[in-house]
């Protein structure tokens, strides 16, 4: 842990009369020098009502704020009968936070040239200085453990700053929960009482960074992450049997911590959106695996291989039942940064083609739930790859 220079005012602090400039767009980035021009770019990007925005309502000790709607959301509109439902990709990043590597800021960039909005799930631990960690009760551990590491001051305000600007870019902010205990004694065996301490501690943490880390100047975040907090992915896809009532009872209205199959997906028994990692195929394999960086280098995939993986996975999509693809990921530098450079290569590829739309997981739900509810059960009927034999026209209703 670095040492804290008074009041912590850090990259990214800034006097909250500067709040209007954050929420015209010009967010700080925390990100150094070169995110300045990809900042301007969102702002240009952006409709003149959007820059003018309400004054903010600070929440709290001031670390988030209600700003209104949030910028740059999709409208979600119910399919007509008979055409031809889109194509969702769903880039989605645990743990996301910003350290010396740059890789926050660096798939904010490219989001932003691809039209993409992504879903980024925050580790509560990670706004929380770790000469603070006493604050984070872990069930069943002693206060502050964690099998993952606490940042430093300066990666805590850079995080922040990509926080904000991801926002405002349009992207979703979900939970990754806190102290990512893995294993049979971790969260798969934790209870539904556990689980809703562990999402109330993340929703604290997100609400109390200001009090935590004494940084008195610094910008709030500029959305009620009550209001904000939709979904989450468990630590190693574990717990989430137990997870699902408390998350429902939270106000969740999805979860992506399973695997499953690529096809469309339903509500569970809690009411909640289920999005898995679908099994994709593994280039030169005979297996498929899930969805996510990790589990190509768990097999000893490199990052050409989970490059086709997913390209062959959109296709099948694409050309057959159209369902949404769901791609988890890690701010790593595993097969040194090749898995990062795949994922840009696919946003690259994929997002900008016709009928495709890059979506965060809280923009597919407003998407699901403005069809008609005979929609989505009739495209579930499709298997994976599957196109409708007579048409997208015969199968939707069309004339």
């Amino acid at each position: 842990m670095v040492d804290k220079p008074p009041a912590r005012a850090l990259a990214c602090a800034a006097s909250l009369t500067a709040l209007a400039a954050l929420l015209a767009g010009a967010a700080c980035s925390g990100a150094g020098p070169g995110d300045t021009e990809g900042d301007k770019a969102a702002v240009e990007q952006r409709s003149a009502p959007e820059r003018k925005r309400a004054a903010p309502r600070l929440i709290g000790d001031g670390s988030t704020a209600d700003t209104g709607p949030q910028p740059r959301q999709p409208e979600a509109e119910p399919l007509k009968p008979g055409e031809e439902p889109p194509q969702f990709v769903v880039f989605s990043w645990d743990g996301a936070a910003e350290d010396g590597n740059r890789y926050f800021s660096r798939f904010r960039k490219v989001a932003r040239e691809n039209d993409a909005h992504m879903t980024y799930f925050l580790t509560g631990l990670y706004l929380l200085p770790e000469d603070e960690r006493f604050r984070y009760e872990p069930p069943g551990r002693a206060p502050g453990a964690s099998d993952i590491s606490y940042l430093r001051d300066e990666n805590i305000a850079a995080t922040l700053g990509e926080l904000r600007g991801a926002w405002l870019d349009g992207s979703e902010i979900g939970t990754h929960f806190n102290g990512h205990f893995c294993g049979p004694e971790g969260v798969a065996s934790w209870t539904e009482e556990d689980w809703r301490s562990e999402i109330d501690q993340a929703s604290w943490m997100v609400r109390n960074w200001r009090t935590t880390t004494g940084f008195g100047d610094a910008e709030p975040l500029p959305f009620d992450y009550g209001e904000e907090l939709a979904g989450g992915r468990t630590p190693c896809l574990e717990g989430r049997d137990a997870l699902l009532p408390a998350a429902a009872e939270a106000g969740f209205r999805y979860d992506s911590s399973g695997s499953g199959l690529q096809v469309w997906p339903g509500r569970g028994e809690e009411g909640l959106w289920e999005f898995p990692l679908p099994s994709i195929p593994v280039p030169g394999r005979s297996f498929e695996t899930l969805a996510m960086d990790y589990n190509f280098l768990a097999n000893d995939a490199g990052g050409e291989d989970y490059r086709d993986g997913l390209l062959a996975a959109f296709d099948r999509a694409y050309h057959g039942n159209r369902a949404p693809l769901v791609v988890g990921n890690h701010f790593s530098d595993w097969n040194g940064g090749a898995y990062l450079d795949a994922v840009e290569d696919v946003i690259e590829e994929v997002c900008p083609r016709e009928g495709v739309r890059c979506v965060s997981f809280r923009q597919l739900v407003d998407w699901l739930e403005a069809q008609d509810p005979a929609v989505p059960e009739r495209l579930r009927g499709l298997g994976v790859g599957e196109a409708p034999a007579d048409g997208w026209a015969a199968f939707l209703g069309g004339p």
